[in-house]
C-alpha cells in the first residue's frame, strides 16, 4: 500500500512538471495531453502481467507510448486536487471493467434491423485505441463463447436467415399467463381458430292494452270513467268471483306435490306453456340469458329480493329470449334451494345449459352470474358461442388481467387460449372489466374515441334482451293487485304471451302498420277484443249503461245473421230493438217502456201485455 501511494506522489509530481513545461496554448486542450502507459497502469491498479494482455506495452519505459482517445463531446479533463485522475468519468468506469460488452439480438432489433456503424456506436462512447481493440480478440471471442453458454443459447449461423420466418411465427411473440388456479393457460397473442354459423330468424308456426296496471277494478268498471269494453264483457262482481275462484291444480292433492315440488300450485299450467315456446318461434344469430323479477310482496315461500331491480321483491325467473325481438324463448322459475337443504353448486351454468336446450349455431350473451370459462367450453360441444362479463374472483382469470394500476385509461389487455379469449379493458382510472368471449378469435379494438374492443360493443349489443322484455310487459300489463302467488305467475303468463303473439304477428305481416309506432297497442286492442268477443255473444243481459250496452248490441248484431234462424223460435219470441220506447199497448198514464217489439207487426209492447203461447197454439 505504501508503493502505491509513493507511485501516486510520483506520478502527480511529474505530471506538474510536464504542464510547467508545456506551452500555454495547449494547457486547456484535452487532446495534446500524452499519457504514459506506467501512468495508467499505476492509476488504475492493474498488475504487470495483466496489463500487456490489454493492449498495453509490455515494457513500462516505452518512450512514444499510444496515447488513449478521449472523445471531446462528452468527456472533460477531470484533476483533483491530488492529481490522482486523468482520464475522464466515464473512461475510467470503462478502463476498471475492459470486457466488451456483448449486444444480445432481440425480437425487436429482428423487426429494426440496423446497421454495423450503428449497432457498434454504444461500444464508441469511450473509444479505444486501434491496437487495444486489436489485442483484445481472442479474449472477446473467449468472453463470447461463455456468456452464450451461461445464456443457454446455442449460436445458429443461419440466424439472420430466418429472422424473416421468426416475424411471421405468432409463437415467437406469444407470452403466456397463468390463471390462479394453475389449470389453464392464457396466451397474449390470439390462436386463429374457433368461430359460428349464424342461423336465420325462422317462423315454425303461425300464431287489453290499456295501461291499466294498478288501476283497482272499480275504476275500471265505472259507468263514467270506465272503459265500456269491461261492462260488456261481464259484471264486477262476476271478475270478483271468477279471480277468487280461480286454481290450476287439485286443492286436495296439492300437499303431497308440494313436498318435492314448491311450484305444485301451477306446475301444470306453466310446463306445458313452457313447451310450447320454442314450437312458434326460431330466435336470430343472438339469444340473451338474464333473470326476470316479477312484482310480488306477499307471502311466497321462493320470494326474493333483488336491490338492483326496480321493484326489488317479486318471483324471480331465468328467460332465454331473443337478443333481437325479446321474444320468450324459454323460462324458467327460481323456487330457491332444493328440498333437500343443500346450496347449489355452479348454479349458473346449470341454468344456462338448461334454457339453452335445443338451440344450435347461436351466440349466447350472458352477465357476469352465468359467464365462467367451464360454461364456454360446454357450449362449444353444442356449437353455441358465448360472450359475457366475469367476475374477477374466477379461479381461470390470470392475475396479469386484473392488475389496473398504472394503466393507461381506455386501454385493452388481451389473453386467449385455442378456444377462448379474455379481454381486460380499463374505462376508468384504476377500475377495469373483464370479458370472456368463445366467438372473437382476435384482440380487435374499435376506431371511437374510447378505443373499446369488439368483443365489449357486441355485448352491448346483445345484452339488453330480457330487460327490453320487462320494459314492454311493464307499459301493458294485465296484472291485478293480489296475495296469492300462483296468480301472479299466471298474470306473466299472460303477459308475456301477447307480446309473443306480437313479435310473432309482426314477422308474419312484415308490412302491417310499417310507419306507425302505436303497432303494440292496436294489436293488442285487437286480441282483446277477439278474445271477449265470444264471452259478449253469449251474454243474455244488456249492461245498464248505454255504451257499454252498445257494445253489446253490435256485437251480437254483428254475429247474428251467421247462425240459422228457428223458424218455430222465430213466430214466438219477441224480438229487442235498439231503442227504448213507450208500449203501444198501455195507456200514456202509465208511461210504460219496453225494448220488446212483436214479431210479426213490429210494435212495442212490454212484459204485462204480452200473452205466452207454446209453437203449437201459436201456429
Amino acid at each position: 500500500m505504501d508503493d502505491y501511494c509513493y507511485a501516486k506522489m510520483a506520478t502527480s509530481a511529474k505530471r506538474e512538471h510536464e504542464r510547467e513545461s508545456a506551452p500555454p496554448t495547449s494547457s486547456k486542450s484535452p487532446t495534446e495531453i500524452k499519457t504514459k502507459d506506467e501512468d495508467v497502469q499505476q492509476l488504475i491498479g492493474i498488475p504487470e502481467e495483466v496489463y500487456p494482455q490489454l493492449g498495453g506495452s509490455s515494457t513500462l519505459k516505452q518512450e512514444t507510448p499510444q496515447p488513449p482517445c478521449i472523445k471531446k463531446e462528452e468527456e472533460e479533463l477531470c484533476i483533483t486536487q491530488e492529481g490522482e485522475c486523468l482520464l475522464g468519468r466515464e473512461e475510467a468506469d470503462y478502463t476498471k471493467f475492459p470486457l466488451r460488452i456483448l449486444s444480445v439480438k432481440t425480437e425487436d432489433d429482428e423487426e429494426k434491423p440496423q446497421d454495423e456503424d450503428e449497432v457498434e456506436e454504444p461500444l464508441s462512447s469511450n473509444k479505444y485505441c486501434e491496437d487495444v481493440q486489436q489485442g483484445n480478440t481472442d479474449s472477446e471471442e473467449e468472453v463470447e463463447d461463455v456468456s452464450e453458454e451461461e445464456d443457454g443459447e446455442e449460436y445458429n449461423p443461419e440466424h439472420d436467415e430466418s429472422s424473416s420466418e421468426e416475424e411471421g411465427n405468432p409463437e415467437a411473440e406469444r407470452e403466456t399467463f397463468l390463471s390462479k388456479n394453475g389449470k389453464i393457460t392464457w396466451s397474449s397473442a390470439a390462436y386463429d381458430q374457433h368461430g359460428r354459423h349464424a342461423e336465420q330468424n325462422v317462423i315454425k308456426m303461425t300464431p287489453g292494452p290499456t295501461r291499466s296496471r294498478g288501476e283497482a277494478a272499480a275504476s275500471l268498471w265505472d259507468a263514467e270513467s270506465g272503459r265500456p269494453i269491461f261492462r260488456a264483457t261481464m259484471p264486477l262482481n262476476i271478475f270478483h268471483t271468477y279471480s277468487r275462484l280461480l286454481r290450476f291444480d287439485d286443492r286436495e292433492s296439492r300437499p303431497a306435490r308440494r313436498v318435492t315440488d314448491k311450484l305444485a300450485a301451477i306446475r301444470e299450467v306453466w310446463d306445458k306453456w313452457v313447451e310450447r315456446l320454442p314450437y312458434l318461434y326460431n330466435p336470430g344469430p343472438n339469444v340473451t340469458v338474464d333473470e326476470q323479477l316479477v312484482p310480488f310482496r306477499g307471502r311466497c315461500p321462493f320470494r326474493e329480493y333483488m336491490p338492483s331491480k326496480p321493484a326489488k321483491y317479486g318471483i324471480k325467473s331465468w328467460v332465454a329470449c331473443d337478443a333481437k325481438s325479446s321474444y320468450a324463448w324459454k323460462m324458467q322459475v327460481y323456487t330457491g334451494k332444493p328440498t333437500s337443504g343443500c346450496p347449489e353448486k355452479n348454479q349458473g351454468m346449470r341454468v344456462v345449459l338448461d334454457v339453452t336446450e335445443g338451440l344450435r349455431g347461436h351466440n349466447l350473451t350472458c352477465d357476469n352470474f352465468f359467464t365462467s370459462y367451464e360454461l364456454g367450453q360446454q357450449l362449444l360441444k353444442r356449437k353455441i358461442t358465448m360472450v359475457g362479463t366475469v367476475r374477477k374472483n374466477k379461479p381461470e382469470l390470470p392475475p396479469a388481467l386484473l392488475a389496473s394500476k398504472e394503466r393507461e385509461v381506455c386501454s385493452s389487455k388481451f389473453a386467449f387460449t385455442p378456444t377462448t379469449t379474455l379481454v381486460s379493458y380499463l374505462p376508468k382510472k384504476n377500475k377495469n372489466v373483464v370479458l370472456l368471449s368463445t366467438l372473437h378469435r382476435n384482440g380487435d379494438v374499435s376506431d371511437r374515441e374510447d378505443r373499446k374492443p369488439v368483443i365489449i360493443l357486441d355485448y352491448n349489443r346483445n345484452k339488453g334482451g330480457v330487460d327490453n322484455l320487462d320494459k314492454v310487459i311493464g307499459t301493458y300489463s294485465c296484472r291485478r293487485t293480489t296475495a296469492r302467488w300462483p296468480l301472479v305467475i299466471f298474470h306473466n303468463i299472460i303477459d308475456v304471451s301477447s307480446y309473443n303473439a306480437f313479435v310473432i304477428w309482426r314477422e308474419i305481416n312484415p308490412t302491417w302498420m310499417s310507419h306507425k309506432h302505436n303497432k303494440r297497442r292496436v294489436f293488442l286492442e285487437q286480441l282483446g277484443k277477439a278474445l271477449v268477443i265470444p264471452l259478449i255473444e253469449r251474454r243474455k243481459h244488456v249492461p245498464r249503461t248505454e255504451a257499454s250496452a252498445a257494445v253489446v248490441k253490435a256485437i251480437q248484431s254483428a254475429e247474428a245473421p251467421d247462425q240459422p234462424e228457428d223458424p218455430a223460435t222465430t213466430a214466438t219470441s219477441p224480438a229487442r230493438a235498439s231503442k227504448r220506447k213507450r208500449c203501444q199497448f198501455c195507456p200514456q198514464k202509465k208511461d210504460c217502456k219496453t225494448h220488446t217489439v212483436c214479431c210479426r207487426c213490429k210494435k212495442y209492447i212490454c212484459k204485462g201485455c204480452t200473452l205466452a203461447y207454446c209453437p203449437t197454439c201459436a201456429n
